[in-house]
C-alpha cells in the first residue's frame, strides 16, 4: 500500500482550460451596411439634370433658319474671374449692360474662361445672360494640343 502524502505538500494544481475568446466577424455588418446603402440609393431624390439646357448646334440652326444670325460677342474670364468684353474689364452693372445690349441686337455670345479663371465667375457670367434674356449664349473651351 501506499503511504498517505504528508502533510506539508503543496496541494497539486492542474491547469484550467482557458475560455475561446468569442471571434467577432464583419460579415453581418457589412450586409447591414450593403442593405442600408441600396435602401438609401433607392429612396434619394435625384437632381435634375436638365437644369441648363444643354442644345446641339444643329439643332439650333433648324429652329430658326430665315432668323439671320446676329453678331457675336467674345467674353473672356480671366484667372482672377474678372469678364471682359473687347479687352474692357466690366463689373456687376457695366456686364449686365453689356449683356442687355447684346439680347437686344440677338447677338451670340460666347463666353471664353480661363483654364484658372474661379467657376463661380463663370457661373455669375451665366447668370447675368440669363437674367438679360439672352437667347443664345455658349461656354467655349480651349483644348491643349
Amino acid at each position: 500500500m501506499r503511504a498517505p502524502p504528508p502533510s506539508d505538500a503543496l496541494p497539486v494544481v492542474l491547469p484550467r482550460p482557458r475560455p475561446l475568446r468569442s471571434v467577432i466577424s464583419l460579415a453581418p455588418m457589412i450586409d447591414v451596411l450593403f442593405i442600408l446603402l441600396v435602401f438609401f440609393m433607392v429612396t434619394s431624390t435625384y437632381l435634375d439634370l436638365d437644369m441648363i439646357p444643354a442644345v446641339a448646334p444643329e439643332e439650333t440652326a433648324a429652329a430658326e433658319p430665315d432668323a439671320p444670325p446676329g453678331p457675336t460677342r467674345l467674353i473672356r474670364i480671366g484667372a482672377d474671374g474678372v469678364p471682359a468684353v473687347a479687352g474692357r474689364a466690366l463689373h456687376g452693372p457695366a456686364l449686365d449692360a453689356a449683356l442687355t445690349e447684346a439680347a437686344a441686337e440677338r447677338a451670340q455670345v460666347l463666353v471664353l474662361p480661363s483654364g484658372a479663371a474661379p467657376v463661380q465667375a463663370l457661373v455669375s457670367v451665366m447668370d447675368a445672360g440669363a437674367r438679360a434674356g439672352l437667347p443664345d449664349m455658349r461656354v467655349l473651351r480651349l483644348e491643349a494640343r
